[in-house]
């Protein structure tokens, strides 16, 4: 896997691989993502009680959502990650209502932060590079439409292989 290539690429990454080792920390251990999170592991579950196999899915959907956020550093996906800003905001959103609600606990206000500050650093991120390629600095990260295409107006095999780099150049 490359590196990424912009500030926004490298909050995604961040991101991306946290979500991997926490999602991966739910499915070995999940008495410690219990912890973590501030809920309570007690010694015997209660017939009918399903917190394993909800943290088990969790744990994956973390895990997989990860992946997905290091697909997209890698192919330098910026419209995913303008994506990531909004539903991240939502997700914060939805996560401190949950707390003050007082259908979490006060610890989990950090899975909120969390989500909350990416988002934040993300949209900077997406800032800062527009900037940057705007500024003339000659260092863009992004490519323009007709250097991922090959062709001004055309399309090669390799736009046509690149996916979502292809989005990526030509949705500014």
């Amino acid at each position: 896997m490359r590196l990424p290539r912009s500030g926004a690429g490298w909050t995604i990454a961040v991101f991306g691989v946290l979500a991997v080792l926490l999602g991966a920390l739910g499915l070995v251990w999940p008495e410690a993502q219990l912890r973590m999170l501030g809920f309570e592991v007690p010694a015997t579950r209660a017939p009918g009680d399903y917190t394993g196999t909800f943290l088990t899915a969790s744990s994956m959907a973390s895990f997989n959502m990860g992946v997905y956020y290091l697909l997209a550093v890698a192919t330098e996906w910026r419209a995913f990650y303008r994506f990531t800003v909004v539903f991240r905001l939502v997700t914060f959103t939805v996560f401190t209502l949950t707390v003050l609600a007082d259908v979490a606990p006060d610890r989990f206000i950090g899975v909120a932060l969390w989500e909350g500050v990416g988002a934040v650093a993300t949209a900077l991120g997406l800032r800062w590079d527009a900037r940057r390629s705007a500024g003339g600095g000659g260092s863009a990260p992004i490519s323009t439409p007709s250097q991922v295409s090959g062709v001004s107006g055309g399309v090669t095999s390799r736009s046509a292989a690149a996916g979502p780099a292809t989005a990526a150049g030509t949705d500014r």
